[in-house]
């Protein structure tokens, strides 16, 4: 599955416990108050989910970024390498034709 899929996967499973709990709460036999109190209670245990999972994902990019511009700088450095490698080969051997 595409790591897309799966963050769309996943949002959708959040929002779909959301949303049971949010029906859960409104069907419940309590008074508005204790509702209400019920309500903000499971919001914030939401959020609080939401902002660790954010984080998770932004320590994962940043890690991610990381090791990607590593690998890429090593690629250049050893592309500029084959490449002044095969200039000097290619002048050592035009200087030995020369001769």
């Amino acid at each position: 599955m595409a790591k897309s899929a799966k963050g769309k996967l996943a949002m959708g499973a959040l929002f779909g416990a959301v949303a049971g709990v949010a029906a859960g709460i409104l069907t419940a036999p309590k008074s508005g108050k204790e509702t209400r109190a019920d309500l903000k209670k499971k919001a914030n245990e939401t959020k609080e989910i939401a902002s660790r999972q954010t984080k998770e994902a932004r320590a994962k990019a940043s890690t991610a970024a990381n090791e990607a511009r590593g690998r890429a700088e090593d690629f250049a450095g050893r592309a500029d390498r084959a490449i002044k490698g095969a200039q000097k080969g290619a002048k050592e051997g035009f200087n030995d034709k020369s001769k």
